[in-house]
């Protein structure tokens, strides 16, 4: 249905001192601090994660050297979604509008609508990831205690008890970071990088990375996540996730959390000769994904 005169009354008669609604200023990109972004030609990708060797056994002498086998662990797809939308206007509404340009302003309302799409999107990665009905590659949700190995052990990337973000629980954290494993149980040196909270835990997140001592007690003790840069890249707030308790750590595994776009966004225009109407449309093509879920480490809260 066509925007007409007759849904913007006010805008055809002298004397409307403003029109607003349409000027709210509006987050950034903040998709852009969790994940890592690459281009696409192909209706899907296809991301396969590999297996190498186990730790080397002892050779005794004169004794066959042993052969070990490598192999495929599990793959993740990413099927990109086309996201579209557009409005149309009458020509009489834009030639009886007294005040603005119609098209401007609402090529403005579409591109926010799109890019706040976008942003939903990328954070229902993580809103999902402690659902058992939204898994990947290794058939696991995101956040889970027991993403499965080659060698049969397993990989956490969720607290035993899930906990609120405090100093015990992001130090605990760290340390369970630590001790990842790759799919032959070698250890792997993965480190956090970055927290990634709701809007309800900034503040938290001040105290716990930027004060110089420990919070909430009256020792004279250091802050010994921030004395050691366990978090080097300190905390962004993410406005679109859901969970007010919930917190991420992206750690420095590659290959974790992706977003691929096939088609970046486009806009157009055009005319329809039989009824004079203006039509307007913006389009993208792009996914979100996990490939490995190490990229993540992630509480839901107590």
């Amino acid at each position: 249905m066509a925007i007409s005169r007759g849904q913007l009354v006010k805008e055809l008669l002298p004397g409307l001192n403003a029109l607003f609604g349409l000027e709210y200023a509006k987050y950034g990109e903040e998709h852009a601090e969790i994940f890592e972004s690459e281009t696409s030609d192909r209706s899907f990708e296809e991301e396969t994660k590999l297996s190498g060797f186990s730790a080397a056994p002892v050779k005794d002498e004169g004794s066959a050297i042993e052969y070990d086998n490598a192999q495929e662990a599990f793959t993740s797809r990413y099927n990109h979604e086309t996201v579209a939308m557009g409005f149309s206007i009458t020509e009489e509404a834009i030639e009886d509008n007294l005040y603005d340009s119609l098209s401007a302003r609402y090529t403005k309302a579409l591109a926010r609508a799109m890019a706040y799409t976008k942003q939903v999107k990328a954070a229902s990665i993580l809103n999902n990831a402690f659902s058992s009905g939204t898994t990947y590659g290794d058939g696991k949700e995101l956040c889970a205690t027991d993403h499965p190995l080659v060698s049969g052990g397993t990989n956490s990337n969720e607290p035993a008890t899930a906990a609120d973000l405090n100093e015990t629980s992001l130090e605990a954290a760290v340390i369970q970071i630590a001790s990842w494993t790759d799919e032959r149980g070698l250890l792997i040196a993965s480190k956090p990088r970055k927290l990634v909270i709701p809007p309800n835990l900034q503040f938290v997140a001040t105290r716990l990375l930027e004060t110089e001592g420990r919070v909430g007690t009256a020792d004279n003790d250091l802050n010994a996540i921030r004395n050691n840069g366990a978090i080097p890249e300190g905390y962004t707030v993410n406005h679109y996730l859901t969970d007010t308790d919930a917190w991420f750590l992206m750690t420095d595994v590659p290959n974790g959390l992706k977003h691929f776009t096939r088609s970046p966004m486009a806009t157009s225009m055009d005319a329809d000769f039989d009824t004079g109407n203006s039509r307007y449309k913006a389009r993208e093509r792009y996914s979100f994904g996990v490939s490995d879920p190490l990229g993540i480490f992630g509480s839901p809260g107590a």
